[in-house]
């Protein structure tokens, strides 16, 4: 039998029960084991005391020079709002201020603010406002409905005191409209009379 190798009744191999006993391998022709051979290689880690590390400060830009990246102000602040959340404020502001006077007319109209008007409703110009009659019969029907336009009284505003007052003569003019009478009854204050000077 030429090739084969066959251990020695004298090896001793390790086992889970002695594995911490020093046990070893020892080869078939007597010569030392591996770990044997090493061992004088072998040592225990040096333990070096513990060093504190300075932490290092956080980086306020990135690796390209770059700031600080995500949202700058908290969603509660003021200056979050967008201009959509602005430009309703003030649709608000405006029925506030026409509801002191007509509050009776105006409890069953409903307001909506849409970015720009369909199509279908656009004729020759562009409008800023449009007024929907009640629809249907009952508790199906859709109620008295006025609509404004954000995108093209924005376009037409030169700051925000002229948004303001372009979002009151829009919502005047469609009240108007609504109940038959000339805008100068609806606000007799001057606004929504036209752009006469």
């Amino acid at each position: 039998m030429t090739g084969t190798v066959v251990a020695a009744p004298t090896d001793r191999r390790t086992t889970p029960s002695d594995a911490g006993s020093g046990a070893e391998f020892t080869a078939i022709d007597g010569r030392p084991s591996i770990l044997e051979r090493y061992a004088d290689r072998v040592t225990e880690p040096e333990r070096f005391p513990a060093v504190a590390r300075p932490i290092p400060p956080r980086r306020r830009r990135d690796r390209r020079g770059r700031g600080i990246r995500g949202t700058l102000l908290p969603p509660d602040v003021p200056a979050y709002a967008t201009r959509g959340d602005r430009f309703d404020d003030l649709v608000l502001d405006a029925v506030e201020h026409l509801d002191h006077r007509w509050s009776t007319e105006l409890a069953d109209v409903e307001f909506a603010v849409e970015d720009v008007p369909p199509v279908a409703v656009t004729d020759d110009e562009i409008p800023l406002a449009h007024y929907q009659p009640a629809g249907g019969k009952g508790r199906s029907g859709t109620p008295r409905r006025i609509v404004v336009y954000r995108r093209p009284i924005e376009a037409r505003a030169v700051d925000s005191e002229d948004l303001a007052e372009l979002v009151l003569d829009a919502i005047i003019h469609e009240m108007a409209e609504m109940m038959g009478v000339d805008p100068a009854v609806i606000d007799p204050e001057g606004h929504g009379w036209g752009d006469e000077e």
